[in-house]
């Protein structure tokens, strides 16, 4: 999983792919559903029309240090404000310059490991997805669905990038895999736990690594409707 430090907003495990949020206002019956809407589906995503704003704390702890950044992000307008190191940034994520460039590359990571179930979703068009109905999770072992989602080669800021996402019956997360431009070793692996419900969001606020030594969580977490 790829470092980089940006300046005054420092960008810790950037994966995301910078996609734009795509609304679907009809959701097909069940048996319609691809794998990625029912994925989506299981985490809220039929909600999220009616949140006009979500805040939230990224924190990481990796052996014996500690980073966080916050963001307050009006869904409607898509205007960002981000918290980092004492430094405050304001941008519309629909006018970037370099600056706000730079800031919204560690949003759209830090929000893609808040909301990857609905990020697949909105980015659908844009990747290829598979299922197997059966297959080992990298780090409990224990048997799971599991759906691979690839990003194409073009856009985003990780283009080409892979996850493999392992569901329990209910079509929850419960751990992944990120795949650096879809090599077939994993970059990384990370647990979905503590899961919180606001206002039909089912958000998982907590990932671990096997050894334990890294954790990445949310705090402060306010999901605001219409």
């Amino acid at each position: 999983m790829r470092q980089a430090i940006l300046i005054p907003l420092v960008t810790v495990l950037l994966i995301g792919s910078c996609k734009t949020e795509q609304k679907k206002d009809t959701i097909p019956p069940e048996e319609e559903l691809s794998m990625v809407e029912k994925v989506s589906r299981a985490h809220g995503m039929e909600n999220w029309n009616d949140i006009s704003s979500l805040e939230f704390t990224f924190n990481v702890d990796r052996d014996t240090t500690h980073f966080e950044r916050h963001w307050i992000w009006n869904t409607k307008t898509q205007e960002v404000t981000g918290i980092s190191m004492g430094d405050t940034i304001t941008y519309s994520r629909s006018s970037l310059d370099s600056t706000a460039a730079k800031a919204d590359a560690a949003f759209i990571n830090d929000k893609y490991w808040l909301l990857a179930p609905m990020n697949i979703g909105w980015d659908e068009k844009n990747v290829t997805q598979e299922h197997s109905m059966k297959a080992v999770a990298p780090i409990s072992k224990k048997e799971m669905q599991k759906l691979t989602v690839v990003y194409g080669n073009e856009g985003g800021y990780t283009p080409g990038d892979a996850y493999d996402f392992y569901l329990g019956e209910d079509m929850m997360v419960r751990e992944w895999a990120y795949r650096k431009g879809n090599n077939p070793e994993p970059s990384s692996t990370a647990t979905w736990e503590d899961y919180s419900e606001q206002e039909g969001l089912k958000i998982s606020t907590m990932h671990k690594n096997a050894e334990g030594n890294f954790k990445l969580y949310f705090t402060n977490v306010k999901v605001s409707v219409d």
